[in-house]
């Protein structure tokens, strides 16, 4: 895509065109007609999670059933009825299907170096639960519970745990640590997702952590708005707002997945004073366009969600079949820059492995910097000197 072109992706249409019953399989359609589809308890109790469930799709995911059936024996697979409304059927490669139907490619393809736990987040463990490789941030892992098992996911490790909140104990363990640990400023609470659980053991974890003198700021890491936004209630949104400073990092990945409903979550959060952000992954075959990620950033920006990051796809096992070159990333940052605005341009950060940290990788456009001038070339291809005398 050249600098100054403007993406053309006509995506708003296409997302309201496959919510319609028409389009739509027979399993689908009957959850549609049911009075309980803004019931966000009625979607979690009404997830397909099984094989045969699988099967009556027009599309089940690449593979023969006993392919399939491999898979699911290994990693664990639930979708929510809203979230497979999103799909549309008429298009094997569609890319919300991509990111929450199994295919046989998690077991059968492995690129060299992909493991379990590339990033090592169990070394950095000081107690069960409970990430700190960042100095002054922890990361607490407080559920193995998801409304939606992406396929993508870098925690895929954890699928076969059983499905668990953290018991208070466990928490107890965590809090101490941070009691201790001073230099800690900003807990994330994550999982897993956080906002499956119930409210009332939730409000006690962020209260747990808020006690603590020394934490600052609270970040809490939800997939709910994208996947499943009739969850995100009034009630919910006035529970998180009695944790503020509280801020919110969720994960659409294409323009598709931002709907009228997921919309109005978002807006129910910054209503109630809770800032979100969006960490979007680089996937091979459903996102990996310039065309489509400057459209995904501009439409989050209009819902007044900010692009924060581009993640690299992490060398997980289960999940190689989503990476991309890391030139791709790097490409696609470039084409963003002249293109649209800055509020709309995210971070691209490749995660390092064995636990080396985020890594951004923006393209520069400093050429040298030497005696009284530096060399840039601008977004148009342009050289521009521009003076630094030494010592100013």
């Amino acid at each position: 895509m050249s600098n100054s072109a403007s993406p053309v992706c006509p995506l708003d249409s296409q997302t309201s065109k496959n919510r319609e019953l028409g389009a739509a399989p027979a399993l689908v359609q009957a959850f549609q007609n049911s009075g309980n589809w803004k019931d966000w308890k009625w979607q979690i109790r009404n997830r397909i999670t099984s094989l045969d469930a699988l099967s009556r799709l027009p599309n089940p995911g690449p593979g023969t059933r006993e392919g399939l059936a491999n898979v699911l024996r290994r990693y664990r697979y639930a979708v929510t009825p809203y979230y497979l409304s999103l799909i549309d059927w008429t298009d094997p490669a569609d890319p919300i299907m991509k990111q929450c139907l199994p295919d046989t490619r998690e077991v059968t393809f492995r690129l060299p170096g992909s493991e379990d736990d590339p990033l090592k987040e169990n070394e950095h463990m000081p107690v069960p639960g409970l990430i700190h490789r960042y100095r002054d941030r922890a990361l607490a892992m407080v559920t193995t519970t998801c409304a939606v098992y992406c396929r993508h996911c870098n925690r895929k490790r954890q699928w076969g745990l059983r499905h668990a909140w953290a018991h208070s104990r466990s928490v107890a363990r965590m809090v101490d640590y941070i009691q201790k640990t001073s230099c800690i400023r900003e807990v994330i609470i994550s999982g897993g997702d956080p906002l499956t659980m119930h409210p009332d053991k939730l409000e006690g974890i962020l209260a747990a952590f808020q006690a603590v003198p020394h934490v600052e700021v609270i970040r809490l890491g939800t997939r709910i708005p994208v996947v499943l936004p009739m969850r995100v209630t009034d009630d919910l949104c006035g529970m998180l707002a009695r944790h503020r400073p509280l801020w919110i990092n969720t994960h659409f990945n294409h323009p598709r997945e931002i709907t009228a409903e997921a919309a109005a979550a978002c807006d129910r959060l910054l209503r109630a004073g809770i800032p979100v952000s969006n960490q979007c992954v680089l996937l091979k075959g459903i996102n990996d366009s310039a065309e489509t990620i400057c459209y995904l950033c501009r439409r989050l920006q209009s819902i007044m969600v900010r692009p924060y990051y581009l993640f690299h796809c992490d060398s997980v096992r289960g999940t190689d079949h989503f990476r991309t070159d890391l030139r791709k990333g790097i490409e696609i940052t470039r084409s963003l820059w002249g293109t649209t605005g800055g509020l709309s341009i995210p971070n691209f950060v490749v995660d390092l492995p064995e636990g080396g940290g985020k890594a951004p990788l923006m393209p520069s456009y400093l050429l040298d910097i030497d005696g009284e001038e530096a060399i840039f070339r601008t977004f148009e291809g342009k050289i521009v000197r521009y003076p630094c005398p030494e010592g100013a």
